[in-house]
């Protein structure tokens, strides 16, 4: 069901980035300018086209989220919003800490429902913060010690 990210998933990639960016982060920065002008599909499209390399789809058909892995990093993970809480988000963490070796990734600091989920799979902050370029907001680093026997995934 995961797989590597193909150019007939762009489109699709983008979307589910925009859902959520509006649903969840437009309440935060409330820009009009960025999230219903700038934040096009198209736009994100071309972006992400020439990154494919190191985009993941989660597909059972149909593609329902996707993770972006620069190298050990965590650039990017959404899943479709109204197919949140079904384990898709957490078999792309589990896929990218065990296939590549995941370990960090930065966060929204106000996005607690983010850093919970991350949490909940062995991630912690580590009490390094930055801004958030061109706003007032924050993001966390959130950081992955692992061992072997450690579950990936299992709640704590």
């Amino acid at each position: 069901m995961i797989r590597k990210a193909e150019y007939k998933d762009l489109s699709r990639i983008a979307e589910i980035q925009v859902f959520n960016y509006r649903l969840y982060f437009y309440p935060i920065f409330q820009s009009d300018e960025y999230y219903f002008r700038e934040l096009q599909v198209p736009a994100l499209m071309k972006e992400y086209e020439a990154g494919l390399d190191s985009m993941y789809v989660y597909d059972d058909g149909v593609v329902k989220g996707f993770i972006k892995i620069e190298g050990t990093y965590i650039a990017r993970l959404f899943v479709e919003p109204v197919l949140q809480n079904a384990s898709i988000g957490s078999r792309l963490l589990e896929y990218a800490i065990k296939e590549h070796n995941a370990d960090h990734l930065w966060a929204l600091e106000k996005n607690v429902k983010a850093i919970r989920f991350y949490e909940r799979h062995g991630f912690a902050a580590t009490g390094e913060r930055k801004e958030e370029e061109g706003t007032d907001e924050y993001l966390v680093l959130l950081r992955r010690h692992s061992s072997e026997n450690d579950g990936v995934g299992r709640q704590q």
